[in-house]
């Protein structure tokens, strides 16, 4: 894992205050959006974050509040919550345009974020979208009826994870925040380009999504690049080549 500088924090009146790196360079931005229960040391992030300070290349990381180094208790975030955090960060430290790198969870919040910027800031703000593995509306397909009883029931779900010794826990309050922003039903307004990137043995997230998601983007320019071999992290040496070479020719075209 690459090693990074301490995180910067931005304050808020009211709100949890959040952790980011960010480092100035040729445009546009490009802001990493982790998954859920996740945050910004990761390898992905780690890695884009060093190939954009070797290219000179702008670039935005942070952690959501109540994950990672940010402040804030998790169990009292939702995906509203998180898309906010999103828009207050890159409107108080990012000017232009952006590119926003959704893994996961944060491929959906990704297109609540770009939805967002494009009604407020116009279609020129968000140059393009990388979703790895993105998960739009994981709160419906995601879940057994049972288990989302058990979430409206209890007020939680704990789960057992590979990805971490702690347990996995969704909330009705993030439950709930999902539900009513579910995307892959009508089309989605965006006309950006739009990179997917999905592992063919993803087995939290079906591929069968980011084809779904391909088909329901207004835009005429994306494409869905399935790994062969890959699962839901992509963060083999090969799968990271691959999000800095798709990062890399989409900033390309956009600078």
């Amino acid at each position: 894992m690459t090693n990074l500088s301490p995180p910067l924090f931005f304050e808020r009146s009211g709100r949890p205050r959040l952790a980011y790196r960010h480092m100035a360079g040729r445009g546009p931005t490009i802001v990493f959006l982790p998954g859920y229960m996740s945050d910004m040391e990761g390898g992905k992030a780690s890695a884009l974050f060093a190939w954009a300070a070797a290219e000179g290349r702008s670039c935005l990381l942070m952690d959501y509040a109540g994950c990672g180094s940010s402040d804030g208790l998790f169990a009292e975030q939702s995906l509203t919550s998180w898309c906010g955090d999103v828009l207050d960060l890159v409107d108080a430290r990012v000017e232009g345009p952006v590119i926003l790198v959704g893994s996961s969870m944060g491929g959906w919040l990704m297109l609540l974020a770009a939805m967002a910027m494009l009604r407020h800031d116009g279609p020129r703000r968000v140059a393009g979208l990388v979703g790895i593995a993105a998960a739009p509306d994981f709160t419906d397909w995601g879940f057994t009826a049972e288990e989302k009883a058990i979430i409206q029931a209890e007020g939680e779900l704990r789960e057992e994870t590979p990805y971490s010794d702690q347990p996995y826990v969704t909330t009705r309050k993030f439950w709930q925040s999902g539900e009513a922003n579910r995307l892959l039903e009508r089309e989605i307004p965006l006309s950006c380009p739009v990179r997917l990137l999905h592992g063919q043995q993803d087995g939290d997230v079906p591929p069968e999504i980011s084809l779904k998601l391909a088909a329901a983007l207004a835009s005429e320019d994306v494409q869905v690049t399935l790994v062969k071999g890959g699962d839901h992290r992509l963060s083999r040496d090969g799968d990271i080549a691959l999000l800095i070479d798709t990062v890399a020719r989409l900033a390309d075209t956009q600078t």
